[in-house]
């Protein structure tokens, strides 16, 4: 199953995902919606869901930073129209709301599998073709996110690429355009026609006068240049039945293909900040209170929408879904897989702060039959041979044309 996720996972989210943080997101600012912790007067509301002024305050400031870096140290941030990066800030607000009401509404969904896998396979998380936690917290912390924050966004980013797929894919045509067709379709034509029979035999010619038009009209009597080649074709199509595969080896790829699949857990935190307001002790105080109330037998849930400060979590009771090894920093994956079902850790101190972790649930991988890869395991083993024949006979074929005299 995640090798399937592994290779579908190549097309446009693969391809577009740095790009889409980068230049989308930086621009709309959702780095700072993520961080507002605060609810003012509403900028504005789309369909009932409200935009709060400091929201868009945080987006304008983010689209000035963004504009600034472009534009270079020296220019002047006071020539920048105010009103007009207010303006463009709150569409870019507004357009992003539409597009994830409009993939609610349209039930379209994915899997923390899928979400966990596009992370995996992204290549500017990886080191050696492998990924790295280390690079991934290096590239989100520069672009402004943490981890729980980046998940938030990427699953945001993946609903709106949904819609924008199904957009591209669909088709439709106006009533304008059909009637049109119609009166295409229906419409007739009235004419007539006179034929006029030529009389060859009425015309006569003189040999000059023939030879007078050939001079002038030489070039359309001209054939173009031919040459006769004689050419050998290579194709891979070809080295495959003069391979040949070992039980043995079969085997080792489906160890090692298995191999790859991992325990999914679903976790819940409480995350208690520690930032440039809270010190480590205060916020080490606080997770205790909540640690304490929750030993009282209060719903870990409800504590964790009163006190988490994770935005992407704390609603959902501090829900962070299903996810495998590498995912998370290592001191809270360590604590969660200590844990057994149900159970709560102690306070666990990461960068972020300290949490209070609960697992919900685990998901043992799923894993395929070594009958039901064969034919794929088969084919991939012969397509390494075959691409390592293929290249020794172009190799050949090339050293043997350029030896030749003619």
């Amino acid at each position: 199953m995640l090798q399937n996720i592994r290779d579908n996972s190549q097309g446009w989210i693969a391809k577009t995902i740095i790009g889409v943080i980068v230049a989308l997101l930086a621009l709309t600012g959702f780095d700072a919606i993520f961080q507002a912790t605060t609810h003012n007067q509403d900028a504005a509301k789309v369909n009932g869901e409200e935009i709060t002024q400091n929201e868009l305050s945080q987006a304008v400031d983010m689209q000035r930073r963004q504009l600034m870096q472009q534009l270079g140290k020296d220019f002047d941030a006071s020539l920048l129209d105010e009103k007009m990066l207010r303006e463009a800030a709150l569409k870019g607000l507004i357009d992003r709301k539409l597009l994830l009401q409009g993939a609610q509404d349209s039930k379209f969904a994915f899997s923390e599998g899928a979400l966990d896998q596009v992370i995996l396979q992204t290549p500017e998380f990886q080191v050696e073709g492998k990924f790295s936690p280390e690079r991934f917290d290096q590239v989100i912390r520069q672009l402004g996110y943490t981890r729980l924050q980046f998940r938030q966004m990427l699953a945001q980013e993946m609903l709106i690429g949904q819609v924008r797929a199904g957009l591209a894919g669909s088709g439709f045509v106006t009533d304008a355009q059909v009637l049109a067709f119609a009166r295409l379709e229906k419409q007739t034509r009235d004419f007539a026609s006179l034929n006029i029979k030529a009389d060859p035999a009425a015309v006569k010619l003189t040999d000059d006068e023939v030879k007078a038009y050939y001079d002038q009209h030489a070039k359309e009597f001209m054939t173009p240049d031919q040459v006769v080649i004689d050419y050998i074709e290579l194709k891979k199509a070809a080295f495959f039945d003069q391979v040949s595969v070992k039980d043995e080896d079969l085997q080792a790829l489906y160890q090692k293909e298995i191999a790859n699949l991992s325990e999914q857990r679903r976790a819940a935190h409480i995350l208690i900040e520690v930032n440039d307001k809270v010190n480590e002790a205060q916020a080490k105080a606080k997770i205790e209170e909540v640690q304490a109330r929750l030993a009282k037998g209060e719903s870990f849930e409800a504590l964790a929408k009163e006190f988490s400060q994770d935005p992407g979590s704390a609603n959902n009771g501090g829900d962070l879904g299903y996810a495998g090894p590498g995912v998370y920093d290592p001191s809270f994956e360590k604590a969660l897989y200590a844990l057994n079902k149900d159970q709560v850790s102690a306070p666990v101190r990461t960068d972020f702060g300290f949490h209070l972790i609960k697992l919900l649930g685990i998901e043992a991988p799923e894993v395929p039959s070594f009958a039901s890869l064969k034919d794929k395991l088969t084919r991939d083993l012969k397509t390494q041979q075959v691409e390592q024949r293929f290249v020794e006979a172009t190799k050949q074929l090339e050293d043997s044309s350029f030896e030749a005299s003619d």
